[in-house]
């Protein structure tokens, strides 16, 4: 995209509120505009500002193959509840089918490498497929859910997808979104009263406890940054951010 266009969309989406900004960007871009959804309580919110204004914003989700039963419970109230259709990608069979011959069904525990290879194939291929004829990427991120997420901005250029990253309700509080839901009637996954703050593959996700950082309970084995490849920001010295 070209940089003028990019700052001028850029100061657009500035002071909106995030359905002013959805409602921007489903105006300007239409089919070209695409929200990702793994059902967790930000994304359903987002869908449901979707939904409600009846954007023309494609949703998809990225089914890895391994999610919990309660994930695809809320994926199927949701789709009846909005009368919507959720696009879904799922891993290449082949990839899979040679991960599991090479390293079995849980090398994911057994190193970092091992783990960022299967969210690779089950996560970060399958997006790239869904952004594949994107041009402005909708998420559901919010600063307070990590270190990596916390120097995040509203308005990005992914400059490795060449494409708008849109985070609407960045600065929100989870406050904010638990009033939101509430307000909405918004279906949410079960899991989370049952200590999930942060639902992934049914494997790589447990309950924290109550004195535990939200995300701790994904990939629970590991002390590193706890990120599986889809949000992983580089330092690029053509990187334009709001």
């Amino acid at each position: 995209m070209d940089k003028d266009i990019f700052e001028a969309i850029k100061i657009e989406l500035k002071n909106l509120s995030p359905q002013e900004g959805l409602a921007f960007i489903s105006n300007r871009f239409r089919a070209k505009s695409v929200f990702s959804t793994s059902f967790g309580l930000e994304d359903q919110v987002i869908t449901q500002m979707i939904a409600s204004a009846k954007l023309h914003i494609k949703i998809f989700t990225l089914d890895t193959g391994r999610l919990f039963q309660e994930t695809y419970d809320v994926f199927d109230l949701t789709v009846k509840k909005y009368d919507l259709s959720i696009a879904t990608y799922a891993p290449q069979t082949s990839s899979v089918e040679d991960l599991l011959a090479r390293k079995g069904p849980n090398s994911f525990y057994e190193s970092i490498e091992n783990r960022k290879e299967c969210c690779f194939i089950r996560k970060v291929q399958p997006l790239q497929r869904a952004l594949s004829s994107a041009e402005v990427w909708i998420t559901g991120v919010r600063a307070d859910q990590s270190t990596n997420r916390a120097s995040m901005e509203i308005v990005e250029w992914d400059e490795p997808r060449q494409l708008i990253k849109y985070n609407p309700i960045l600065y929100w509080s989870l406050d904010d979104v638990a009033s939101y839901i509430s307000e909405n009637n918004i279906p949410v996954n079960t899991l989370h009263k049952k200590g999930f703050p942060s639902i992934g593959c049914a494997p790589c996700t447990r309950a924290v406890l109550h004195e535990e950082d939200a995300r701790a309970g994904r990939w629970w084995w590991e002390s590193s940054s706890k990120e599986c490849g889809l949000h992983q920001r580089k330092t690029e010295t053509s990187n334009r951010s709001l």
